[in-house]
């Protein structure tokens, strides 16, 4: 009998996971032989051609565009998500090549900064501060924790695969680099704060998806209410640790704009509450401005806003 994870859910039998593994290692070493350079539009044009093939998740993008106000043209929302969608597989694409181009060597002739200088220093100098960074299925977020983690140590949430022989695989030779990923299951304890701070790593958070009723609240995100995950606001008002919220945008093939709003502070009240709200709400706000500015490289096929 297959066993069950805590959550009661099947795990797949021990002979589909050697599949899987095997299936993963052969289509890698296929991937191997493509040009770096030709990996986004490969990606990028294959989803764009199957998009029509995904009609639940492409209503769900198209209505997600027209609730944002992005444009109130169905049409034209229909574009923009067929582009997100294409961008998303072209970007993990170009992910997985990117150390083979952007090197710790030539990193600064690959990327933009566009931010406040002292945002910049908390980014890409060794400050000797730990400092917290949170953004959304924006831009090129995993090619961008390769890059980072050639300025300073990079920790970051990710959730354990079923399958233990990619797990394994994935945390031998990940495309990320080096990057301490932490369990979501492990959370926020004392002792994965400690080696965070002690480490003065740079704590990356994907907070942009919609939180349970446990774990998030309802504040405005692109112009309509949205339950959004605390956890980075109650870190921030817990360590004091600064925090930077923004992206990394594609503009070319390994070309990247970084943007990021000045170190995020919070005057705090005395009411955690309110002040845990009031930094998930800059957050969003932060967020929102960079996605209204590049909505064709945001992921809109996930129910962000969930009506009950």
């Amino acid at each position: 009998m297959p066993k069950k994870h805590r959550h009661g859910k099947l795990r797949e039998p021990r002979w589909l996971s050697w599949i899987s593994y095997i299936g993963l290692r052969v289509l890698l070493a296929v991937y191997g032989l493509i040009p770096a350079r030709r990996a986004y539009g490969l990606g990028a044009g294959l989803v764009s051609a199957l998009y029509p093939l995904f009609p639940g998740r492409r209503r769900v993008a198209v209505d997600n565009l027209l609730k944002s106000g992005i444009t109130d043209d169905r049409k034209t929302a229909d574009r923009i998500a067929r582009k997100a969608f294409g961008h998303f597989a072209g970007h993990l694409c170009e992910a997985v090549k990117v150390g083979e181009v952007v090197t710790p060597e030539n990193w600064r002739e690959h990327v933009i900064f566009d931010g406040p200088e002292s945002a910049r220093k908390l980014l890409f100098e060794n400050t000797g501060l730990p400092v917290m960074l949170v953004t959304g299925h924006l831009g090129v977020w995993e090619a961008a924790g390769t890059i980072l983690s050639y300025v300073r140590p990079m920790m970051a949430v990710a959730r354990p695969m079923n399958n233990p022989y990619i797990e394994r695989y994935l945390k031998q030779h990940h495309f990320r680099g080096t990057v301490a990923i932490i369990s979501k299951k492990r959370g926020f304890t004392p002792d994965v704060i400690r080696e965070w701070q002690q480490s003065k790593a740079a704590l990356t958070l994907v907070m942009d998806q919609h939180a349970s009723k446990k774990q998030g609240v309802v504040v405005d995100f692109l112009g309509r209410p949205a339950s959004t995950h605390t956890s980075p606001a109650r870190l921030h008002l817990t360590t004091g640790v600064p925090m930077l919220v923004g992206a990394f945008i594609r503009e070319a093939p390994f070309r990247y704009r970084v943007f990021a709003g000045e170190p995020l502070t919070v005057t705090r009240t005395g009411d955690r509450e309110r002040d845990t709200v009031a930094t998930v709400t800059e957050i969003n706000r932060q967020l929102g401005e960079i996605i209204r500015r590049y909505p064709e490289q945001y992921l809109w096929a996930h129910r962000r806003w969930r009506e009950k």
